[in-house]
């Protein structure tokens, strides 16, 4: 999920990845604002090159997302976690540095009281949604959804599934029986690069979804399903119940179900 946080009303661009549970932050913007530098991506690009030549290991795993720029494109853009980031403010001199380390350890603060309240997480979501322009009904499909994954998940983890690349390995074989797509290819139908798939599905796809995943759980659940292999053969079974009720309802209405729509409200002016 990304999204935009405020640092003393600058805009820092995040990700949160929530399969892993970590933030990532634009290092850019974060130099920008410690310096106030008027080219903060060339003072980055000295710095990082001078702490690679230092050997400084944190610049080494640093990795690139695709994030939202200024003309409104996406592009690759350094980021870091929130360990990396305390790391590299100890490279960069300035006096917003101590504010700024409150601020991500305030950022952090909020993840864990949602991790121990998973109602703030929904209620900050719903925001999110609202400010994306998404009707009240299509988030309430979104939340139902999103609680049907949920339970999938808490039963893969208590029948032995607990690595991430499990996890994603079997959200692609229940996504790809029902759509005939793996959750990749349905991105690029999209025109999605990193942003979560499930935000920009419409009504439908998110029903079907939820239909294929609730039918998974209880499935597995009835044949008492252990360990990736046999989660996996659920997985198929579930996502085939989707995929024959989402035929039926195509041959009924002519149309398809899975679609290439970011399911974003128009713009201004009426264009798409």
């Amino acid at each position: 999920m990304g999204n935009i946080k405020l640092f003393e009303d600058k805009k820092v661009r995040s990700h949160y990845d929530g399969e892993n549970e970590m933030w990532y932050f634009s290092i850019v913007d974060i130099v920008e604002l410690l310096t106030e530098s008027k080219d903060a991506p060339a003072y980055w690009r000295k710095l990082k090159q001078r702490l690679k030549q230092e050997g400084n290991e944190t610049v080494t795993k640093i990795h690139g997302l695709k994030m939202e720029a200024e003309d409104g494109k996406m592009r690759l853009t350094d980021v870091g976690n929130v360990e990396q980031i305390f790391r590299l403010i100890q490279s960069i001199p300035s006096p917003k540095a101590e504010p700024f380390k409150l601020w991500l350890a305030k950022v952090g603060y909020e993840r864990l009281q949602e991790i121990q309240d998973p109602s703030l997480s929904m209620d900050r979501a719903r925001e999110n949604w609202q400010k994306m322009g998404r009707s009240e009904k299509w988030i309430q499909q979104r939340m139902t959804g999103q609680e049907t994954r949920n339970k999938l998940t808490d039963y893969w983890k208590e029948s032995g599934v607990s690595k991430n690349e499990e996890f994603v390995f079997l959200t692609n074989i229940i996504h790809q029986e029902w759509t005939g797509l793996t959750v990749k290819g349905h991105k690029e139908m999209k025109g999605l690069k990193s942003q979560n798939l499930r935000d920009h599905m419409s009504e439908a796809e998110l029903l079907f979804t939820a239909l294929a995943e609730l039918s998974t759980r209880q499935i597995a659940e009835a044949d008492e399903a252990k360990g990736l292999d046999e989660n996996a053969v659920a997985g198929k079974k579930g996502g085939a119940i989707a995929k024959n009720a989402r035929k039926e309802l195509e041959a009924k209405t002519g149309k398809s179900v899975v679609t290439g729509e970011n399911f974003l409200p128009p713009k201004k002016g009426g264009d798409k």
